[in-house]
């Protein structure tokens, strides 16, 4: 026992600095900034011991804007810059042009033109040397001139768009009559399908994700890009929903489920413009036949939680709007204008969107089950559940190669 409370005193009430003194944030940041320098200066005390950099370049695209002519994106992902010394076009060395310098820094962008007489559809292979004979290769798979933006190209790609996106969804959600009169069970197994639906797009933009971030510089650290945003997206659309107290309404769920399947198909247009792009015509058909029957159950799905109050027929074609045309945009994209970084980047918004809809998805089934006295897992809710992820995997045959 302290003296102070043998005595019946209190002890003295420590002091608290008042207010912040910001000096004391920033000498931890002055010194660092000086151990920086320092190390790039002296290497640490190594610098006997590096040898040459190490290079690296990503091709970013490959275009053919017109005949006898080859177009090179690329970026520097390596730590220092680099020179473009040499360029061999089926393993033949060949005249080229960089803009806008052949010596490109780190995470600079250039742009190599190569006038090359390709042959129709042929394959050709590039290979970029850089002064320290660094090798990296680039493959045009079939030589067919990049489609260019025109009135009607640019329309032409809108109308596949709605094949893919558009029309398969509204056809699913022609079955709003039939499903509002198989009752309460009934209603249960198509929640349940439009729950194994979005698990399955769910999982399917993820790998769609990742497969893009490989193809990334570098840099950008792909596959934490993708787990970062896809978090950072899940967390903010949770954290909008913890707004409202209350249940959320049928037609926000609706809604919600409507906005994931968007940015799912999003991803779809940009494989079938990214297709036609790079001169793989037969690849995009197929895309296109196989993504329109694989996209018909999703306007089931998006009109289920409609069931019990069926809004007026604007709201759907609003759904409509919000869950297809992102394909159409997506298809344009692809196309005229394919950004990796960009696809990654919204295919890993559509994963965190699709999980926040599952989430609440699967609180309506559990809700509706409690209703009928039956425990989540029932055998109507596994069955529908199942047959949701089985329908969307079988379809998923036609597009995936």
């Amino acid at each position: 026992m302290e003296a102070s409370e043998i005595n019946g005193t209190s002890p003295p009430a420590q002091t608290q600095p008042k207010g912040p003194n910001w000096f004391l944030a920033i000498v931890p940041l002055l010194i660092l900034a000086g151990m920086l320098v320092y190390l790039f200066n002296t290497g640490g005390g190594l610098r006997a011991l590096t040898g040459p950099p190490i290079e690296q370049v990503s091709v970013l695209r490959t275009t053919l804007p017109g005949p006898g002519l080859i177009e090179i994106d690329v970026v520097n992902d390596g730590p220092e810059s680099l020179t473009i010394a040499q360029v061999t076009v089926d393993e033949a060395y060949w005249n080229f042009h960089i803009e806008p310098s052949n010596m490109i820094p780190r995470l600079g962008k250039a742009t190599i033109t190569i006038p090359y007489p390709w042959v129709q559809e042929e394959a050709h292979f590039i290979t970029l040397i850089t002064t320290l004979g660094a090798t990296f290769e680039a493959e045009i798979p079939v030589a067919v001139v990049s489609p260019q933006p025109s009135t009607e190209l640019f329309l032409r790609f809108g109308l596949v768009g709605l094949y893919v996106g558009v029309f398969p969804i509204a056809l699913g959600m022609l079955w709003f009559p039939f499903i509002r009169r198989i009752g309460a069970r009934g209603m249960n197994f198509v929640l349940s399908l439009t729950l194994g639906l979005l698990v399955f797009l769910a999982v399917g933009t993820w790998l769609d994700a990742i497969k893009l971030a490989q193809t990334l510089p570098s840099f950008w650290q792909g596959i934490s890009l993708v787990a970062f945003i896809a978090i950072l997206a899940l967390g903010t659309l949770l954290l909008i929903g913890s707004l409202t107290k209350n249940r959320k309404d049928a037609r926000t769920l609706a809604f919600l489920i409507a906005f994931g399947i968007g940015l799912h198909n999003l991803g779809e247009g940009l494989a079938i413009g990214s297709a036609f792009s790079q001169g793989e015509a037969a690849l995009g058909l197929f895309l296109i036949l196989g993504f329109t029957l694989h996209n018909i159950t999703e306007g089931v799905g998006i009109s289920a939680p409609l069931v019990k109050e069926p809004p007026r027929i604007r709201f759907f074609v609003l759904l409509l709007l919000v869950a297809g045309v992102p394909a159409v945009m997506g298809v344009w994209a692809g196309a005229f204008a394919f950004n990796p970084v960009l696809a990654t980047i919204f295919l890993a918004i559509g994963v965190g969107a699709i999980i926040q809809v599952v989430w609440e998805v699967g609180k309506l089934v559990s809700r509706e089950s409690k209703k009928l006295g039956e425990p989540l897992l029932n055998w109507v809710n596994f069955a529908g559940f199942g047959t949701g992820l089985a329908i969307m995997y079988f379809t998923a045959f036609l597009v995936k190669f």
